[in-house]
């Protein structure tokens, strides 16, 4: 197991308000790491300390295999967006690359792989203040990644975006990971940490709640299965059908959903539908925190 970074107790307070609190947790060289949680969880502040904009109030970040100056190691695409609208999209990705010491062919070549990785190559002589706001997500995007770093930081990339955008990005972050970049990616969207992310750490007020890839956080802390069914006839002995029955409509929540459905068969009951939910990651987020996502 390659460990890129190694975050050991670490903690960040404003004022009175804990944003991390004694956080720990391993990046792996060439994975998607998740940092799952509604706004307010700490996800920003802790990719801010991965970033070095922050400076921890206590514990470590280790980067193995860097040099001494890391940060040049690293890209950051915050969710904030970092450009300039009066310049254009390949007037930015130079401005950034020569920060970065690209000059020449070199420069050249990064710029217009990012803009192709972005989509926007047609569009790249107009201005950023004429784009969609999909478009500034993607340009945003290519920003971070113009010295091409093998460590990227993802801040909420695809808040605010339209659908095409969104898949377009999904799509570069994927590109992205088959290239053998490092991701870490902040979001309060469960079906975008299902999709990308190779494991997930859960948070919230700061705290790390569980930390697995997706099947096993869904294995080990999921809740069951329901079943959502509309009864054509009721069971011969309607006082053995489980869960709650309001009407016809029967709902039960089960670790075995096929066999209660094939149990009441057999004792005569009848299905007009039928529904199962499984486990997901968001049953497991509502297990483990036992209240709603929140977007304050």
């Amino acid at each position: 197991m390659d460990i890129l970074i190694r975050v050991d107790k670490l903690r960040k307070s404003y004022g009175d308000l804990t944003a991390v609190d004694q956080l720990s947790f391993e990046i792996r060289r060439n994975e998607t790491f998740g940092l799952l949680g509604p706004n307010g969880a700490g996800k920003s502040t802790t990719l801010h300390l991965l970033a070095g904009l922050l400076r921890p109030d206590s514990g470590s970040i280790i980067m193995s295999g860097s040099d001494s100056d890391v940060r040049k190691s690293l890209g950051l695409a915050p969710q904030a967006l970092a450009l300039y609208p009066d310049l254009t999209a390949e007037e930015n990705c130079r401005f950034f690359a020569q920060l970065y010491g690209l000059r020449g062919s070199r420069l050249k070549e990064r710029v217009d792989a990012v803009l192709a990785l972005a989509g926007l190559n047609e569009r790249r002589k107009d201005r950023v203040e004429t784009y969609s706001g999909g478009m500034q997500r993607r340009l945003n995007l290519a920003c971070a990644l113009v010295h091409d770093p093998p460590f990227l930081l993802l801040d909420e990339p695809t808040a605010g975006v339209d659908p095409q955008s969104r898949n377009h990005l999904f799509e570069s972050f994927e590109t992205l990971k088959r290239q053998g970049k490092t991701l870490v990616y902040t979001t309060h969207y469960m079906e975008e940490a299902e999709r990308l992310c190779d494991r997930v750490a859960i948070l919230d007020r700061g705290r790390m709640l569980a930390l697995d890839t997706v099947d096993r956080l869904i294995e080990t802390h999921g809740t069951g299965s329901v079943i959502d069914a509309e009864l054509d006839r009721m069971p011969q002995a309607e006082s053995e059908l489980p869960g709650l029955l309001e009407g016809s409509h029967w709902r039960l929540q089960t670790e075995r959903p096929f066999e209660e459905l094939a149990r009441m068969a057999q004792r005569g009951a009848t299905f007009r539908r039928v529904k199962v939910d499984r486990p997901s990651l968001e049953s497991v987020f509502l297990g483990l925190t036992g209240r709603m996502l929140r977007d304050e």
